[in-house]
């Protein structure tokens, strides 16, 4: 319960429907990167991700300086300029097991603990940003990013301060994408 309380204390409370509905993929950011400290309070929300037989299957790196120039140099000239947009860098993979099954439900569970930093960030007044950009789906860029064999990288959140607001697109309404069955 003292995790809980001191988490809770180091931000102001969100309403959790505002929370979602008013979170925003950001592509312009400020450039103080995000304390250790807060990643730390996103990555201990992410463990509570739902996830088949406990597997804990995420994984998240957080890109350093040394590591982004191997991303940069990996990605290449024309996509490497993306990788700058946020002061922080966030890689998040998945373990596979080899299981068909398995590896299908861990990647929804990697994809939901990814989720739950981009919408602990927001709690926090960040800015985020989920890109799966090619030169995460190369050997090379794996590696750059710290992704070992055994692990699929699912995406690069970007985090930092909100340089500016905006508005939420419209999307479709549930009844254009829920049935109810009998």
């Amino acid at each position: 319960m003292a995790m809980a309380e001191n988490l809770s204390a180091s931000f102001a409370q969100v309403d959790v429907d505002d929370a979602i509905r008013t979170r925003r993929t950001h592509k312009a950011y400020g450039s103080e990167p995000v304390p250790r400290e807060t990643l730390d309070e996103l990555f201990e929300l992410a463990r509570w991700a739902p996830n088949h037989n406990l597997t804990n299957p995420w994984r998240f790196r957080v890109v350093g300086p040394e590591s982004l120039a191997r991303l940069k140099e990996a990605a290449g000239e024309e996509a490497a300029a993306k990788l700058d947009r946020a002061p922080t860098l966030v890689v998040a993979s998945v373990v596979e097991s080899g299981d068909p099954v398995q590896d299908e439900e861990d990647y929804a569970a990697a994809s939901v603990a990814a989720y739950i930093v981009l919408l602990a960030a927001h709690a926090r007044g960040l800015a985020g940003y989920w890109r799966t950009p090619a030169v995460l789906r190369t050997p090379r860029g794996c590696s750059a990013a710290g992704v070992p064999e055994g692990e699929r990288a699912i995406g690069l959140l970007h985090l930092g301060p909100a340089r500016q607001q905006k508005e939420p697109p419209e999307r479709l309404p549930p009844g254009d994408f829920v049935t109810y069955l009998p």
